[in-house]
Protein backbone atom coordinates (compact mmCIF):
# COMPACT_ATOMS: atom_id res chain seq x y z
CA UNK A 1 0.00 0.00 0.00
CA UNK A 2 2.66 2.81 0.98
CA UNK A 3 4.25 1.34 -2.46
CA UNK A 4 1.36 2.72 -4.52
CA UNK A 5 1.27 6.08 -1.64
CA UNK A 6 4.85 7.08 -3.09
CA UNK A 7 3.99 6.70 -6.53
CA UNK A 8 0.57 8.06 -6.50
CA UNK A 9 2.24 11.74 -7.89
CA UNK A 10 3.88 10.31 -10.75
CA UNK A 11 0.86 7.60 -11.60
CA UNK A 12 -1.31 11.28 -11.69
CA UNK A 13 1.42 12.82 -13.93
CA UNK A 14 1.66 9.94 -16.28
CA UNK A 15 -2.64 9.83 -16.29
CA UNK A 16 -2.67 13.56 -16.97
CA UNK A 17 0.42 13.47 -19.90
CA UNK A 18 -1.88 10.98 -21.58
CA UNK A 19 -5.19 12.51 -21.13
CA UNK A 20 -3.65 16.44 -21.94
CA UNK A 21 0.06 17.73 -22.19
CA UNK A 22 3.20 17.89 -20.18
CA UNK A 23 1.93 21.25 -18.90
CA UNK A 24 -1.40 20.06 -17.29
CA UNK A 25 1.21 16.87 -16.22
CA UNK A 26 3.63 18.76 -14.36
CA UNK A 27 1.10 20.91 -12.50
CA UNK A 28 -1.02 17.61 -11.77
CA UNK A 29 2.32 16.63 -9.93
CA UNK A 30 3.02 18.90 -8.37
CA UNK A 31 -0.36 19.41 -6.28
CA UNK A 32 0.01 15.52 -5.79
CA UNK A 33 3.16 16.42 -4.32
CA UNK A 34 1.93 18.48 -1.91
CA UNK A 35 -0.61 16.45 -1.49
CA UNK A 36 1.32 13.59 -0.63
CA UNK A 37 3.47 15.76 2.04
CA UNK A 38 0.00 16.71 3.79
CA UNK A 39 -1.18 14.00 3.95
CA UNK A 40 1.58 11.76 5.43
CA UNK A 41 2.11 14.77 7.91
CA UNK A 42 -1.62 14.34 8.95
CA UNK A 43 -1.42 10.50 9.58
CA UNK A 44 1.57 10.09 10.80
CA UNK A 45 2.88 13.74 12.52
CA UNK A 46 6.42 13.63 10.34
CA UNK A 47 7.21 14.34 7.03
CA UNK A 48 9.30 11.23 5.47
CA UNK A 49 12.83 12.95 3.40
CA UNK A 50 11.99 11.47 0.45
CA UNK A 51 8.74 12.80 -0.11
CA UNK A 52 10.39 16.25 0.69
CA UNK A 53 13.22 16.12 -1.60
CA UNK A 54 10.75 15.29 -4.10
CA UNK A 55 8.50 17.81 -3.45
CA UNK A 56 11.04 20.83 -3.23
CA UNK A 57 12.60 19.42 -6.64
CA UNK A 58 9.04 19.35 -8.32
CA UNK A 59 8.00 22.38 -6.72
CA UNK A 60 10.83 24.52 -8.25
CA UNK A 61 11.86 22.33 -11.50
CA UNK A 62 7.75 21.73 -12.44
CA UNK A 63 7.26 25.53 -11.70
CA UNK A 64 9.74 26.55 -14.04
CA UNK A 65 8.43 24.09 -16.34
CA UNK A 66 5.15 26.01 -16.24
CA UNK A 67 6.24 29.69 -15.80
CA UNK A 68 8.72 29.25 -19.00
CA UNK A 69 6.69 26.99 -20.86
CA UNK A 70 9.53 24.43 -21.30
CA UNK A 71 9.77 21.09 -20.60
CA UNK A 72 13.85 21.19 -19.97
CA UNK A 73 13.25 21.25 -16.23
CA UNK A 74 10.79 18.44 -15.49
CA UNK A 75 12.93 16.44 -17.37
CA UNK A 76 15.70 17.08 -14.91
CA UNK A 77 13.54 16.22 -12.21
CA UNK A 78 14.27 12.60 -12.17
CA UNK A 79 18.14 13.03 -12.77
CA UNK A 80 17.95 15.52 -9.77
CA UNK A 81 15.95 13.04 -7.33
CA UNK A 82 18.48 10.24 -8.12
CA UNK A 83 21.89 12.76 -7.85
CA UNK A 84 20.72 13.81 -4.33
CA UNK A 85 19.94 10.00 -3.33
CA UNK A 86 23.33 8.97 -4.54
CA UNK A 87 25.15 11.84 -3.09
CA UNK A 88 23.37 11.07 0.24
CA UNK A 89 24.36 7.41 0.18
CA UNK A 90 27.95 8.04 -1.12
CA UNK A 91 28.68 10.58 1.74
CA UNK A 92 27.03 8.03 4.33
CA UNK A 93 29.89 5.22 3.39
CA UNK A 94 32.67 7.03 4.44
CA UNK A 95 30.70 9.84 7.16
CA UNK A 96 29.17 8.75 10.04
CA UNK A 97 28.42 5.33 12.03
CA UNK A 98 26.15 3.73 9.90
CA UNK A 99 25.27 4.28 5.99
CA UNK A 100 21.95 5.79 4.83
CA UNK A 101 20.98 1.95 3.50
CA UNK A 102 21.68 0.75 6.91
CA UNK A 103 19.82 3.53 8.70
CA UNK A 104 16.86 3.03 6.53
CA UNK A 105 16.79 -0.86 6.85
CA UNK A 106 19.29 -1.86 10.00
CA UNK A 107 15.24 -2.33 12.19
CA UNK A 108 14.15 -4.87 9.81
CA UNK A 109 17.29 -6.77 8.90
CA UNK A 110 20.43 -7.48 10.22
CA UNK A 111 23.85 -7.86 8.51
CA UNK A 112 27.46 -7.52 8.67
CA UNK A 113 28.92 -4.05 8.48
CA UNK A 114 30.88 -4.90 5.03
CA UNK A 115 27.40 -6.10 3.35
CA UNK A 116 25.72 -2.48 4.50
CA UNK A 117 28.68 -0.99 2.94
CA UNK A 118 28.57 -2.76 -0.03
CA UNK A 119 25.13 -2.57 -0.18
CA UNK A 120 24.70 1.55 -0.02
CA UNK A 121 27.70 1.69 -2.52
CA UNK A 122 25.87 -0.55 -4.90
CA UNK A 123 22.75 1.85 -4.39
CA UNK A 124 24.74 4.80 -4.33
CA UNK A 125 26.28 4.08 -7.76
CA UNK A 126 22.65 2.98 -9.39
CA UNK A 127 21.59 6.39 -8.72
CA UNK A 128 23.86 8.41 -9.99
CA UNK A 129 23.91 5.94 -13.26
CA UNK A 130 19.87 6.33 -13.28
CA UNK A 131 20.22 9.84 -13.03
CA UNK A 132 22.72 9.69 -16.28
CA UNK A 133 19.97 7.37 -17.69
CA UNK A 134 17.39 9.89 -17.65
CA UNK A 135 19.47 12.66 -19.18
CA UNK A 136 20.25 10.49 -21.98
CA UNK A 137 16.71 9.50 -22.50
CA UNK A 138 15.21 13.18 -22.00
CA UNK A 139 17.65 14.98 -24.11
CA UNK A 140 20.14 12.75 -26.53
CA UNK A 141 17.90 9.73 -27.01
CA UNK A 142 15.84 9.76 -30.53
CA UNK A 143 16.99 13.54 -32.26
CA UNK A 144 15.52 12.63 -35.66
CA UNK A 145 12.16 12.00 -34.10
CA UNK A 146 10.00 15.10 -33.50
CA UNK A 147 9.38 16.62 -30.15
CA UNK A 148 6.26 15.15 -29.38
CA UNK A 149 7.56 11.51 -30.07
CA UNK A 150 10.69 12.08 -28.03
CA UNK A 151 8.36 13.75 -24.92
CA UNK A 152 6.16 10.42 -25.46
CA UNK A 153 9.32 8.39 -25.06
CA UNK A 154 10.58 10.27 -21.99
CA UNK A 155 7.59 10.10 -20.13
CA UNK A 156 6.56 5.97 -20.81
CA UNK A 157 10.78 5.79 -19.87
CA UNK A 158 9.61 7.62 -16.46
CA UNK A 159 7.37 6.21 -15.80
CA UNK A 160 8.01 2.66 -16.96
CA UNK A 161 11.44 2.26 -17.26
CA UNK A 162 13.08 3.81 -14.74
CA UNK A 163 10.24 2.04 -12.19
CA UNK A 164 11.11 -1.33 -14.21
CA UNK A 165 15.00 -1.27 -14.08
CA UNK A 166 14.36 -0.06 -10.31
CA UNK A 167 12.85 -3.69 -9.07
CA UNK A 168 15.37 -5.55 -11.01
CA UNK A 169 17.87 -3.83 -9.28
CA UNK A 170 15.60 -4.40 -5.94
CA UNK A 171 14.84 -8.03 -6.68
CA UNK A 172 19.10 -8.58 -7.47
CA UNK A 173 19.26 -6.31 -4.08
CA UNK A 174 17.25 -8.67 -2.29
CA UNK A 175 18.96 -12.07 -3.55
CA UNK A 176 22.32 -10.45 -2.08
CA UNK A 177 20.92 -9.65 1.44
CA UNK A 178 19.26 -12.97 1.87
CA UNK A 179 22.46 -15.05 1.51
CA UNK A 180 23.92 -12.86 4.18
CA UNK A 181 21.09 -12.33 6.39
CA UNK A 182 22.01 -12.75 10.18
CA UNK A 183 19.54 -14.06 12.55
CA UNK A 184 17.72 -10.93 15.02
CA UNK A 185 16.73 -12.82 18.14
CA UNK A 186 13.59 -11.99 19.01
CA UNK A 187 12.54 -10.51 22.36
CA UNK A 188 11.31 -13.37 23.59
CA UNK A 189 14.07 -15.67 23.09
CA UNK A 190 17.43 -13.32 24.14
CA UNK A 191 14.83 -12.85 27.89
CA UNK A 192 15.25 -16.74 27.56
CA UNK A 193 18.49 -17.08 26.47
CA UNK A 194 19.51 -14.56 29.44
CA UNK A 195 17.45 -16.46 32.03
CA UNK A 196 19.01 -19.81 31.42
CA UNK A 197 22.15 -18.34 32.22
Amino acid sequence: MKFLYDLFPLLLFFAAFKLYDIYVATAVAIVASFLQVGLYWLRHRRFETMHLITLAIIAVFGGMTLLLHDDTFIKWKPTLVYWILASLALVSQWWGNKTLIERMMSSQISLPAAVWKRLNLSWGIFFLILGAVNIYVAFYYGLDLDAETRRNIWVNFKVFGLLGITFVFVIGQAVFMAKHMQHKPSDDQSNSDKAAH
